[in-house]
């Protein structure tokens, strides 16, 4: 049998992640839920990763035995150094190596500028920021020994633009606070791992389920697609991004928006 060089893999095999495995940070729901479900569905073997959600292990079973793959739940906390770090540890062991970080455990909240109290504040950036950065720093430990890796954060579209009419300007710094650390992480890391960023806009999950039907509506105003996203439109986008498709991609940021960040 002739073995395929990597520059004569047909396109099929690129985005199979066969073989690989994946771990996902707020992986038991929204967002993470559907990553973790698209890479099952191309042959991973899935960690999710979660603080709260409580039925992530039994969506972890759900997951191994709809698609015959391993799935195993972790719970941690991305806000505590040392317990993000020994969950992923945890998953490198038990599952014998790392391929793919998915940093997505993230939290919103609305608040006028000179109202935020700086618990408030503070509580956006630790998770979304130091959290993100926590994460992706204890799999690139990992990654630095094997020799190789992936991080994929999410970030948001609220990284480059301000979101209206909703007030969540430490949201929308948080945002930007992965997606500057990603690229200079890229940088860093080259040797040993790639970086990237998807940057969703208006995505159907619990998350939009605070703004009322007249927020809602300014919202697909402000959008060309005059809709909002599914999440299984974000499947697509990740599988890229994990995959060996994008083997050649590091320091980018994908954004999925229907348009909203361009006029």
């Amino acid at each position: 049998m002739v073995l395929l060089k990597p520059k004569d893999a047909p396109v099929q095999k690129l985005f199979d992640l066969t073989g690989k495995v994946v771990a996902i940070t707020g992986g038991g729901r929204g967002i993470g839920l559907t990553v973790a479900t698209a890479y099952a569905e191309a042959g991973a073997q899935i960690a999710i990763l979660y603080r709260t959600t409580t039925t992530a292990p039994q969506t972890a079973e759900n997951l191994a035995s709809k698609y015959q793959t391993i799935c195993r739940a972790y719970q941690a906390d991305v806000t505590i150094p040392t317990e993000i770090s020994a969950a992923i540890e945890a998953v490198a062991q038990d599952f014998g190596k790392l391929d793919v970080i998915v940093a997505n455990a993230g939290i919103c909240s609305e608040h006028a500028g000179e109202d935020y109290t700086p618990e408030e504040f503070q509580e956006i950036m630790n998770v979304n920021v130091n959290g993100a950065f926590c994460t992706a720093q204890a799999a690139a430990r990992i990654f630095k020994r094997q020799g190789f890796g992936n991080v994929v954060f999410t970030a948001s579209v609220s990284a480059t633009l301000v979101n209206t009419p909703q007030r969540q300007a430490a949201y929308n710094a948080s945002k930007a606070g992965v997606l500057q650390p990603a690229k200079s992480l890229a940088v860093e890391w080259v040797d040993f791992c790639r970086v990237n960023c998807v940057s969703p806009g208006y995505i159907q999950t619990q998350v939009m389920e605070y703004a009322a039907p007249e927020m809602q509506a300014k919202w697909l105003g402000q959008i060309p697609a005059k809709r909002f996203a599914s999440p299984y439109e974000l499947k697509g986008v990740y599988l890229f991004c994990a995959s060996d498709a994008s083997s050649y991609m590091t320091g980018s940021n994908m954004v999925v928006d229907g348009g909203f960040t361009l006029p």
